[in-house]
């Protein structure tokens, strides 16, 4: 994957987005965010974006465990919405539980499952990829 347009993050977690953010324009990861705080909140913009014709992030790192919408609600309601382009999205948590890994490949959306925090390394092998 070479440097994308628009990354979205979907994580309640301030020092997280706050994190991930910085080191995405470090690494010349990505022209733009989209940052929101549960998967509600993500699910309704997202929505929007798809009905008005907007361009979708290329790429969203959802978490689990947020408030209002988890990840898993976020993903079983997004992957409803008939989308043109495909939306790479990649599960970051904080979670090793075996039964979370398991669910997450069991969602064709899903690419991958990365452990918190991001390190510079992740970023790079995504951009390769």
């Amino acid at each position: 994957m070479k440097k994308i347009d628009i990354a979205c993050i979907i994580d309640d977690d301030p020092i997280f987005v706050f994190g991930t953010k910085r080191l995405m324009q470090i690494a010349n990861f990505c022209n733009g965010f989209l940052v929101f705080k549960n998967g509600k909140e993500a699910y309704d913009s997202l929505k929007t974006i798809i009905t008005t014709g907007e361009k979708l992030p290329d790429l969203i790192f959802l978490d689990l465990n947020m408030p209002i919408w988890d990840g898993w609600q976020f993903l079983d309601e997004f992957i409803q919405i008939p989308i043109e382009n495909a939306v790479t999205i990649f599960i970051v948590t904080s979670s090793i539980d075996p039964e979370d890994i398991k669910r997450a490949k069991s969602y064709e959306i899903v690419s991958n499952y990365l452990v918190k925090p991001i390190k510079m390394d992740d970023l790079k092998k995504l951009m390769t990829e």
